[in-house]
């Protein structure tokens, strides 16, 4: 794959541009050598003539080509393409470890060495099919952040070079300048925004997004203390404990965006805590490409049509899906969160000042459930010894949620822990690391609604069933489950999770 071949097709390019379709916003940028400008597909300024437009499938590409993000369209507030990220080849697995912050700690020989690469063909590699080196991607991702700090908050361009990951406000400036022809503080000659206490920014995505359908999803699986959801929006208390930090997430009337109510105490956690939500809300997948997969299929066809723009409902933190994927096995979903909510209780950590009600703990670590006596709360003895493994597993490296690990790799190595079969490894993988190809086969309720007769399918025949449908097989357990009445319990025990 070049830089070419992930571009639509440029007569697609061409009458999306014209047509400003939002549907294509993010997939490509169109840059206009008249101007020096590169824009979205939805920029309202006057269409330029064709002769004086190329295409590009990234912001960084654009950039590294000499073009400059349009101060009125705002490219920083286009959704992300996630198409770059699927795969499990080289430059997939690095953009996946580049967006998870690899290179705010690690070099690009550091990065290079990870993936099994050297830092000289890892950057041959990226131009030839990014259009941009490894650094000029993480350093557009930056600036394109800081550009949006700076535009729609009154934080301090200090503390806007430290959300976006520059240790140096002098280098900040540089850059900036460099990418933008101008200061950053020249953004704030009319600042939009006035100094408060929480954060307002748009998450922007391709439509149609069915957001009250990820509402209904997460709320009946919202942990009281933690997390809070009503019908129209998400909120939560995060850590670290000493600096907790709490966030607000709803609709955007009007635009294809969603309005972030974020108060960060630490400004160096900014862009980390946007780059989770774009996960867990799915903000950066092509609702077009997975339609176009579903739709003449018998089962799903329908129920795409009855949700359309269905996401990936993904979670806050690798660690807490894990254990309500283990507190899930055999029971129903109240229940288990149930369970969930008495550990929270018990073992939660209080915030000093609940921000709102129904907010006022944080998860508990790894550390402290390795420790917990969990039968306190109601665990089974079998159940809480695999929680606690678990728990002992991520603290040794055993396991892990890496970005840029394959779907098979991290069902093989959750698997080898006791008490984890494949319906709760890939259960993981489709909440905790978005992964759009995870599919937990033996699933009962996938089993039963995944044909047009009444005998449910084998696990077997399931799986071949869905081999039409990757690389989206999660998106249809969702669909099947949000055309139950609740999500589907899963086995008890490891071995049955790989009965039929």
């Amino acid at each position: 794959m070049d830089i070419t071949s992930s571009l639509p097709d440029p007569h697609i390019c061409e009458q999306a541009r014209l047509s400003r379709d939002a549907r294509f916003d993010g997939l490509f940028f169109t840059a206009v050598s008249s101007t020096g400008i590169y824009c979205r597909p939805v920029c309202p300024a006057p269409v330029p003539k064709r002769a004086n437009v190329r295409y590009y499938a990234n912001a960084a590409a654009a950039e590294a080509a000499g073009f400059r993000p349009c101060l009125r369209c705002r490219p920083e507030l286009s959704p992300g393409n996630d198409q770059w990220q699927r795969g499990d080849h080289v430059v997939a697995r690095a953009l996946k470890l580049i967006e998870s912050g690899a290179l705010e700690e690690s070099s690009l020989p550091q990065l290079a060495t990870h993936i099994g690469v050297g830092a000289r063909q890892l950057r041959r590699l990226f131009v030839e099919r990014v259009g941009a080196p490894p650094i000029s991607v993480h350093t557009t991702r930056r600036l394109l952040f800081a550009k949006q700090l700076l535009t729609e908050t009154a934080l301090p361009v200090t503390e806007v070079a430290l959300a976006s990951g520059f240790r140096s406000l002098r280098r900040f400036n540089a850059a900036f300048a460099q990418a933008n022809r101008i200061a950053p503080r020249e953004l704030r000659r009319h600042p939009r925004a006035a100094a408060g206490d929480a954060l307002v920014l748009r998450l922007g995505y391709r439509p149609p997004y069915a957001f009250g359908e990820l509402l209904a999803f997460l709320r009946t699986r919202a942990m009281p203390g933690v997390e809070r959801v009503d019908d129209d929006s998400y909120a939560r208390v995060f850590g670290p404990a000493d600096a907790p930090g709490w966030l607000r997430l709803s609709a955007w009337p009007g635009e294809h965006a969603l309005r972030l109510q974020l108060h960060c105490p630490q400004s160096s956690r900014l862009l980390g805590v946007v780059t989770t939500l774009r996960r867990m809300f799915d903000l950066d997948a092509n609702p077009q490409a997975i339609a176009d997969t579903f739709r003449d299929d018998a089962i799903l066809g329908p129920l795409l049509a009855r949700r359309p723009g269905l996401r990936l409902p993904g979670g806050w933190d690798g660690f807490e899906i894990a254990v309500r994927a283990i507190l899930g096995q055999q029971i129903s979903v109240a229940a288990a969160r149930t369970l969930a909510t008495r550990i929270v209780q018990r073992w939660g950590q209080p915030v000093a000042e609940a921000p709102m009600p129904g907010l006022e703990r944080l998860f508990p670590t790894p550390e402290v459930l390795a420790q917990a006596e969990l039968r306190e709360v109601g665990l089974t003895t079998a159940r809480a010894a695999t929680v606690r493994g678990m728990a002992q597993a991520l603290l040794d490296g055993r396991v892990d949620f890496r970005a840029d690990q394959s779907l098979d790799e991290f069902v093989a190595r959750w698997v080898a822990l006791p008490g984890i079969g494949e319906w709760t490894a890939h259960y993981m993988a489709m909440r905790a690391l978005s992964e759009p190809d995870a599919f937990p086969a033996a699933d009962l309720i996938l089993r039963r609604v995944a044909t047009t007769d009444s005998t449910p399918l084998s696990t077997k025949a399931l799986s071949q069933r869905a081999e039409a449908w990757r690389p989206w097989r999660a998106y249809t357990v969702i669909h099947l489950w949000r055309g139950t009445a609740d999500a589907p319990p899963a086995p008890r025990s490891k071995k049955s999770e790989k009965t039929p």
